[in-house]
C-alpha cells in the first residue's frame, strides 16, 4: 500500500487558504496527476450559496485548466474549522465530477496526515452515471 501523508499534507495546506464565512467548513483537496504533479484545491463559499465550490472540483479544475486528464488520486481534509479529525468525503456533485475523468478504481484518500483511509471512487460512487451511459 502506498503512503499517501505526502498527498494529505498537500491536502491540509490547501484546506488553510479556504473561504469560508458562512459554513465555517474548511475543506483541502489535493489531486495527484499520473504525470507526477500535484494541484491542490480549497471550498470558496459565496453568499449566494449555490455560487460556491467545493475544494474537490477546484482541483480538478486547475489540473485539468493546465492540460492534465489522467489522475492517479486525490487526497481530501476538511471539517469544521479546529475539528479535523473526523473524514471527509466528497459530496455527490464532487463524485461525479471525479467520475468523468477517473475509473471506478481511482483511489480517493480521507483522514488527515495522522490518520487516513484509501476508498475507491467505487465504493465512493458505486452504479455512477457517465459518458458510457450516453
Amino acid at each position: 500500500m502506498k503512503d499517501w501523508k505526502f498527498l494529505m499534507e498537500a491536502a491540509e495546506g490547501a484546506r488553510e487558504m479556504a473561504y469560508v464565512p458562512y459554513s465555517h467548513f474548511r475543506v483541502g483537496a489535493a489531486l495527484l496527476t499520473k504525470s507526477g504533479k500535484i494541484y491542490a484545491g480549497c471550498n470558496v463559499e459565496n453568499a449566494s450559496y449555490p455560487a460556491g465550490i467545493c475544494a474537490e472540483r477546484t482541483a480538478v479544475s486547475k489540473a485539468v485548466s493546465e492540460g492534465e486528464r489522467e489522475f492517479e488520486a486525490l487526497a481530501i481534509v476538511g471539517g469544521k474549522e479546529g475539528d479535523w479529525a473526523k473524514f471527509c468525503a466528497p459530496c455527490g456533485i464532487c463524485r461525479q465530477v471525479i467520475a468523468e475523468f477517473c475509473p471506478p478504481d481511482f483511489k480517493i484518500v480521507l483522514g488527515n496526515s495522522a490518520k487516513f483511509e484509501v476508498y475507491t471512487l467505487g465504493q465512493l460512487l458505486p452504479l455512477s452515471f457517465t459518458g458510457k451511459n450516453l
